[in-house]
């Protein structure tokens, strides 16, 4: 088995050569197709939208300039894809308020017996805009200010968008937490 070769394979790719950007496609593939899963719920989707996401990668990668992990640049071009798609099939995606959750956020307890695959179907669940923001804030890393830039929103409904998630989140973890 060869081990991959980050550093070349980007050349290779800044070269325009196949065989380098099949190679940087099978190396990313997988966890890109995750994040883009996390953003748009529907695989297909979110698997067109992956897949236009290394096509911009591919006609960008002249722009990395190697500070900071390459990784990490192609994590931004996927979520601005993610965004960019939400932006044009979605309305309203910032302002749709969830009636059934009151109260305040409690911490889940270690003891739960949630696992990681019904942790992200109850993501899935989110509505659009609190699922973009939860992804963004709580698993991408993004602060609030970046949010809202990125989002063209302001850091106040980024932060109330973050609550509305977890709020919600917390509900559906108790219903699990009943039921199992």
């Amino acid at each position: 088995m060869r081990i991959f070769d980050e550093h070349t394979v980007i050349e290779g790719c800044k070269k325009n050569e196949h065989s380098s950007q099949q190679k940087l496609y099978q190396r990313y593939a997988d966890s890109m197709l995750g994040l883009c899963i996390r953003y748009l719920k529907d695989r297909d989707t979110a698997e067109e939208v992956m897949v236009a996401g290394f096509m911009k990668v591919f006609e960008k990668i002249d722009t990395f300039r190697g500070e900071g992990s390459f990784e990490g640049w192609l994590k931004r071009i996927m979520v601005n894809e993610c965004l960019m798609y939400l932006r044009k099939n979605s309305k309203n995606n910032f302002s749709r308020d969830i009636e059934e959750v009151y109260g305040e956020i409690e911490p889940i307890k270690a003891d739960t017996s949630l696992e990681a695959k019904e942790l992200l179907e109850m993501v899935h669940q989110l509505p659009a805009g609190y699922r973009t923001v939860f992804n963004m804030y709580a698993i991408e890393g993004y602060n609030h200010q970046e949010i809202a830039k990125e989002l063209n929103i302001s850091e106040g409904t980024s932060k109330s968008q973050l609550s509305k998630a977890r709020k919600f989140l917390q509900g559906l973890i108790k219903k699990y937490e009943k039921i199992s």
